[in-house]
């Protein structure tokens, strides 16, 4: 059976006669009784006692009226929500992002896209660089934000959004001299707490290489696969860390943020949108051309 017909069909029982519902329909009462006998002969029952007094349903046609309007109601549905999806304005998107992302870039696409779509739902799962990875290769989130350089598998499309400078991450009692910034030196004779090699290898290779250069043999004293967690060994006494200057905002306690006096070696800190290539727009497409950058 068509939709119009469905449509016709309840068009006839809400108005009582064939002629005032094709008059409420905009269409001829011959197109209107042709669709019917359509239906009709469809589903092999008589729906219409004809009189002229006009359309009594049948039996048959009464049985079927509540599943006929919840299928239409369904289709109207799903009509205006393919709509909205082309617009762009609705639908889902799944976003992966590592915990640098919270506090500036996020809150910022966030604004942005209930702006332009406000009928998205928006996925956040925080996660790891080499979970994203994964997850983007197995189509379980539809972008990500994450530290570059990274490999990814697939056609995947990159946006930079943010480089930033590495700051130290000192503990409160950590020896700072007075114009507030620490040496090379300092860093390495306390000891680094680093993200995971596995998790940011180019980072994590850049900032010994940083130290090398500098004349210091440094050594990893501690490593956390979370920001927080990096603080956290900080404020422990674990050793230094070297993050992105994103991390003055943060008031944590313990923790002390200090320039790199003699860092200029440093490897950028940069953040990114990766998301898969698609052959029409997507929402993840949408979502990375937005303004997420630092203002």
């Amino acid at each position: 059976m068509e939709t119009r017909h469905l449509r016709y069909f309840l068009a006839v029982i809400d108005h009582g006669s064939v002629s005032r519902a094709s008059e409420w329909l905009g269409i001829a009462q011959p197109a209107l009784s042709q669709g019917l006998g359509r239906m009709e002969r469809d589903l092999g029952v008589s729906l219409f006692e004809r009189s002229r007094r006009g359309a009594t349903p049948t039996p048959a046609a009464l049985a079927i009226l509540e599943d006929v309007r919840a299928s239409v109601a369904r289709i109207d549905a799903a009509a205006q929500r393919a709509r909205e999806i082309g617009r762009g304005s609705a639908g889902q998107l799944t976003v992966g992002l590592v915990s640098s992302a919270l506090f500036d870039t996020l809150p910022r696409a966030l604004r942005e896209m209930r702006r332009l779509a406000p009928g998205v739902r928006v996925i956040l799962r925080e996660m790891s660089n080499a979970e994203q990875a994964e997850a983007l290769q197995a189509g379980e989130i539809d972008i990500g934000l994450m530290h570059t350089p990274v490999a990814v598998g697939g056609r995947m499309r990159e946006r930079q959004l943010l480089r930033d400078r590495l700051v130290a991450a000192v503990p409160d009692e950590f020896d700072v001299p007075g114009d507030g910034q620490v040496s090379m030196a300092q860093i390495a004779q306390a000891g680094l707490v680093m993200y995971p090699q596995s998790q940011l290898p180019s980072l994590y290779a850049g900032i010994l290489d940083a130290m090398r250069k500098a004349g210091h043999d440094a050594h990893v004293a501690q490593e956390a696969n979370r920001t927080l967690t990096v603080l956290s060994c900080v404020a422990g006494g674990c050793g230094v860390a070297l993050l992105p200057s994103w991390i003055r905002s943060m008031d944590f306690r313990g923790v002390r943020f200090c320039d790199v006096r003699d860092g200029q070696a440093l490897p950028s800190f940069d953040l990114s949108a990766i998301w898969p290539a698609r052959s029409v727009p997507t929402l993840a497409d949408m979502f990375a051309n937005l303004d997420l950058g630092a203002g």
